[in-house]
């Protein structure tokens, strides 16, 4: 029953309440509802799993990487992760999957500094040795505290992250772009002109506030595609949209044709070295293997193309002969995104004990280690590393205030 619940909640993607209640479904289905559980007792499972996970013994050895980075949501907390994996038992051929994660350390922290991300990474090493590389955004205080710990371990290389190094790479050439400033700004326009219309299934796609950069596909696939329409606005004939109309709507595209086609050569090289590096990570030879796989380019394109070619050459030169390193942090974003999407509208309260569910996201749970979590595992563990670790929610203190104000209220 823990496993379908588990299973429900970070396979299927339903949230607790629905777990609990798809499991009371089939159980009045089947005469077996005394045995469903409540959503706050699955809750209670979801945690204790999590919760072992990241205290649980791991195998001591010289060949873990660390992917770190940190996760934030309201208030002045953020909460420092370290997954790894170990590169004895890195998956040939594929990205890394949450399966091939072990959750290292889970540490929320108020104020984060180069000192407090060293402190924390120093007393990871008692669960898994030195690590051999740590990979991680370049973020100040991450970055800073990797340099610190490898300052005091020679052994550990840090690996920068290659979907960040690009969003930089991309970043640099788009803010001095004014064409693409303007494209971005109309296409935000076009949006609010055509969603309560009849073209409403030709708006843009929303463009993001946070790593914006990276929207690039999208919006420039968008563009391209709509172009193509206001070239040939004959194939909108049977919905019914005249020629004029899409003119009057589209035509603005027209102007950014070469400008599309710039950004389009900028996503090609992008997406492909993303993809070379997701797949066969970082090694010995990997800067010439890379160059082999990008589409050939000229201009700004294909400056781009030479940039990223030096990068994975820098960044493979840290692997040792025959070893190879992971190169993207994208498993432990995923993981962020699972749990913002588990937490649902709780993340506006700031960090609660969901924040445990990283630890259930990752690894592989058979029947047989969700019981050994659950018998190692009790309630009063869980309810003291909330209260040791987190303290008081946004949540709590906020009904704090506001029942103090009413008190104060009644009184007066």
């Amino acid at each position: 029953m823990v496993r379908w619940f588990l299973s429900l909640v970070l396979t299927c993607h339903a949230s607790i309440r629905g777990a609990a209640n798809v499991l009371m479904f089939f159980g009045v289905e089947t005469g077996c509802d005394a045995m469903a559980p409540d959503r706050s007792t699955g809750r209670l499972w979801l945690l204790r799993v999590g919760l072992w996970a990241l205290l649980r013994p791991k195998r001591i050895g010289d060949d873990w990487v660390w992917l770190v980075d940190h996760s934030i949501q309201i208030g002045p907390c953020k909460c420092l992760v370290v997954l790894g994996v170990r590169l004895s038992t890195l998956p040939p051929g594929r990205p890394l999957c949450h399966e091939d994660m072990e959750l290292i350390a889970l540490r929320p922290m108020t104020h984060s500094t180069k000192e407090a991300v060293a402190a924390c990474l120093e007393q990871a090493v008692a669960q898994t040795g030195v690590p051999r590389a740590i990979l991680d955004d370049h973020g100040a205080d991450l970055h800073g505290g990797v340099e610190i710990f490898c300052g005091h371990h020679s052994e550990t290389v840090e690996v920068y992250d290659i979907k960040h190094k690009l969003a930089c790479l991309l970043k640099a050439r788009l803010e001095r772009d004014e064409p693409w400033k303007r494209y971005a700004r109309e296409s935000g326009q076009a949006k609010c002109a055509l969603q309560q219309t009849e073209m409403a299934f030709l708006v843009p796609p929303s463009q993001r506030t946070k790593s914006r950069f990276m929207n690039l596909a999208e919006l420039v696939s968008w563009g391209r595609s709509l172009l193509a329409l206001v070239d040939q606005p004959s194939v909108l004939n049977d919905h019914g949209i005249s020629a004029a109309r899409v003119q009057a709507k589209l035509g603005w595209l027209v102007a950014y044709r070469a400008g599309l086609k710039r950004w389009s050569a900028y996503h090609e090289q992008i997406a492909a070295a993303l993809e070379f590096v997701r797949v066969h990570g970082l090694y010995v030879g990997a800067g010439v293997e890379l160059a082999s796989t990008l589409p050939l380019a000229s201009g700004e394109a294909g400056a781009l193309r030479e940039e990223i070619i030096e990068f994975v050459t820098r960044e493979s030169s840290k692997a040792r002969i025959g070893e190879c390193l992971p190169g993207s942090t994208e498993v432990l974003e995923s993981c962020f995104g699972k749990l913002k999407t588990l937490e649902s509208g709780q993340s506006k309260s700031g960090f609660t004990g969901l924040v445990l569910s990283l630890g259930a996201m990752v690894s592989k749970w058979t029947s047989e280690t969700i019981r050994e979590a659950l018998e190692q595992c009790k309630v009063r563990t869980v309810e003291d590393w909330c209260r040791t670790k987190l303290g008081r929610t946004i949540q709590s203190q906020r009904k704090q205030a506001f029942e103090a104000l009413e008190g104060a209220t009644k009184m007066g």
